[in-house]
């Protein structure tokens, strides 16, 4: 699976980049054909100033979640585990069909 992350107008630390490999990488275990994932991080105005988007490429369609929070890691977090939900759901109407 192919993850590609892009940091807007400011540089990620490796901390932050391993991070998210690690916690993104984990939605393959949910759906095994995961073409890949485009991750991009950006500073927003606002309380909740960082955001993520993560797009996840399936065959026939893209998943996507969006989120702001106060740190980079919680906006991975509660978009990763979205996108889980959402990997289910798709896996088990291909079952069904």
């Amino acid at each position: 699976m192919d993850i590609r992350i892009e940091s807007v107008k400011f540089d990620a630390d490796k901390k932050l980049l391993d991070f998210i490999n690690e916690k993104v990488g984990k939605l393959e275990r949910f759906f095994d054909a995961i073409i890949g994932v485009e991750v991009t991080l950006s500073l927003v105005p606002g309380p909740e100033n960082k955001k993520a988007i993560i797009r996840v490429k399936i065959p026939g369609s893209d998943l996507i979640a969006e989120r702001n929070c106060t740190t980079f890691e919680e906006a991975i977090l509660t978009g990763v585990n979205v996108l889980k939900e959402n990997l289910k759901k798709t896996k088990e109407k291909k079952r069904g069909v």
